[in-house]
């Protein structure tokens, strides 16, 4: 019994010291905006007071545009996400994209509400700000989840619709990037406030990618830095908190807008199924599945997921399923 008990405590004292070692070699404390936006803010990122944060977007392309594009990424993403579309969508279409709450230069709600609710209402009061009335809004996996939330609350504010591997569904993941699984459970997640090692960063974004071999140093340092925006590590275990897929799912079938569905075949976070269901729950809509991208297609292969975008919008009112 005494043998037992030494040597539970002294498995105690190794994990506890292996702990200890761990948040010494790997603490990364948060960094305020400052420091990070030299780097990651230049024009034409601007700083927009919406709702008591400062949002940190991009408002490129024709001020005439009387329907811009909103893009909107996902979870532990920014506005950068989306660089290769801006690029091409803003030669001739007025192309809006913003770090939301909780993620990016923006960092963390000020009254901590990461709902699908509350991440809707900022969407339309950055457009009210920027004296958007009506626009196209595009998505990724939360991104997607916003967009078309978006559409289902104010039908009279969304044009069309450009859903890209989206949340929204309850899902099962075939794989579930590791910083992902670090901020759903309860003691690490509170870790990660103060500790993130390179490789965790790493290894997410491989597992998001279909080529993992895309994934550069760079990309892994601008992911890496913005993370440690201040307070953006506590936001991301208070979002998986509070935005979880299902609510609103019922009323998809009630969409009727122009939509597009885009989705990588080798997506194992929300896996083409899924893109599959939202393609059959809006009428109309039309689904382009990329076989060898993944997760972020959008970032993938901006080249060929942008001529998609490209081909809806130049379409009618309407979009022929495949």
């Amino acid at each position: 019994m005494r043998r037992g008990f030494k040597i539970a405590v002294t498995v105690a004292l190794s994990v506890l010291a292996l702990l200890a070692f761990v948040l010494m070699a790997y603490r990364v404390p948060d960094r305020p905006v400052a420091e990070l936006a030299e780097k990651w803010a230049p024009p034409p990122s601007q700083f927009v007071p919406v709702d008591g944060m400062l949002i940190h977007l991009r408002d490129e392309g024709p001020r005439d545009d009387p329907v811009p594009i909103i893009l909107l990424h996902g979870t532990s993403d920014s506005l950068h996400t989306w660089e290769g579309w801006a690029r091409v969508l803003s030669r001739h279409r007025r192309t809006i994209r913003f770090d939301m709450p909780g993620f990016g230069l923006t960092g963390p709600s000020p009254n901590g509400d990461y709902t699908i609710e509350s991440y809707v209402h900022t969407l339309l009061s950055v457009a009210d700000a920027l004296g958007v009335e009506r626009f196209v809004v595009a998505g990724n996996s939360l991104g997607g989840y916003v967009a078309w939330a978006a559409a289902v609350m104010h039908p009279d504010r969304v044009d069309r619709l450009i859903l890209v591997d989206s949340a929204g569904y309850p899902f099962e993941s075939a794989s579930v990037p590791l910083a992902f699984r670090l901020a759903r459970t309860p003691v690490l997640g509170a870790a990660m406030s103060d500790v993130l090692p390179r490789s965790v960063v790493a290894s997410s974004l491989e597992n998001v990618y279909g080529d993992p071999s895309k994934v550069t140093p760079a990309l892994v340092d601008r992911y890496f830095d913005l993370a440690t925006r201040e307070g953006n590590r506590k936001a991301l275990v208070a979002r998986f908190e509070q935005t979880k897929p299902g609510a609103l799912a019922n009323r998809i079938p009630a969409l009727e807008l122009p939509t597009l569905i885009l989705w990588g075949r080798k997506d194992r976070l929300i896996p083409v199924e899924y893109g599959e269901r939202f393609a059959r729950e809006i009428k109309g809509s039309r689904l382009v599945v990329f076989d060898l991208l993944g997760h972020v297609p959008q970032q993938e292969d901006p080249v060929a997921t942008v001529a998609a975008v490209e081909d809806f919008l130049r379409t009618g009112a309407t979009v022929a399923r495949d």
